[in-house]
């Protein structure tokens, strides 16, 4: 097993979050985050799109939840849009300082950058592309919303997760495998399933999770109407090979 996940956290504080929810981290083969591929990537450069970008940067970050990193990457973080030459999106509570400490802002006035930086024509590099996330049966916004609203605006974006098979393709090489002996297992249709589906993989939607509410689900463990399940899949073109109401065995 590999995790695959959109957190804009490094992989190794995955497989730290995994033994503080009881499991065996020696299960996993590893994980692949989407803040750890946007690390290597701005890292070593290497990919001429990332070779690009400059090194000056407006960053999204998190500030309740803990800011983000980005120490040994090189990158000037300024507050001033006419100074930055890409957008860094980790997060949707903060706007990153010279300083490395986050100063907390509304949604809506990280929006209001955006139009700007939008305006100016930068590119975006997005190191969690989920919209939502699931914390205690309430939904949060993340910032793959601020990246779709910025492509609306006419910005470049660079999805650093699923549903981009990039994410995929590392997690088979982490396994030295191919697609015809994986399963991607989730719970978001959008990101989980049309990842897999992109990818060529078989697929699981669990349907207690991000989609529980439009299933009109209530209770951990209850059983999807399978025309429901359809309807929905239909609706973002993301169709699992299998549905389950949990991730157990």
């Amino acid at each position: 097993m590999v995790i695959i996940s959109n957190s804009s956290r490094r992989a190794s504080v995955t497989i730290e979050k995994v033994k503080s929810l009881g499991f065996d981290a020696s299960l996993f083969l590893g994980a692949i985050t989407s803040g750890e591929l946007t690390h290597q990537y701005l890292l070593r450069r290497d990919d001429p799109w990332f070779a690009a970008l400059g090194r000056s940067c407006i960053h999204l970050t998190w500030s309740g939840r803990g800011a983000i990193s980005l120490d040994g990457l090189d990158l000037q973080v300024v507050e001033n849009v006419e100074e930055a030459e890409f957008v860094l999106a980790h997060g949707t509570e903060a706007l990153g300082t010279r300083n490395g400490s986050p100063r907390s802002m509304k949604l809506e006035d990280l929006e209001r950058i955006l139009e700007l930086c939008a305006a100016k024509g930068i590119p975006m590099v997005v190191a969690n592309p989920d919209y939502v996330t699931v914390e205690a049966r309430d939904l949060r916004v993340m910032p793959g919303t601020l990246a779709a609203k910025y492509e609306k605006l006419g910005g470049e974006v660079k999805w650093m997760g699923k549903p981009d098979e990039i994410i995929y393709k590392s997690a088979m090489a982490m396994a030295g495998t191919d697609v015809s002996d994986c399963i991607a297992v989730g719970d978001s249709l959008h990101h989980d399933i049309k990842g897999a589906n992109a990818a060529g993989m078989e697929s699981v939607l669990i349907t207690g999770g991000i989609h529980a509410t439009e299933l009109g689900l209530n209770g951990f463990g209850e059983v999807a109407n399978s025309s429901s399940v359809q309807s929905l899949a239909m609706k973002y073109d993301a169709y699992p090979s299998y549905v389950l109401p949990a991730f157990t065995w």
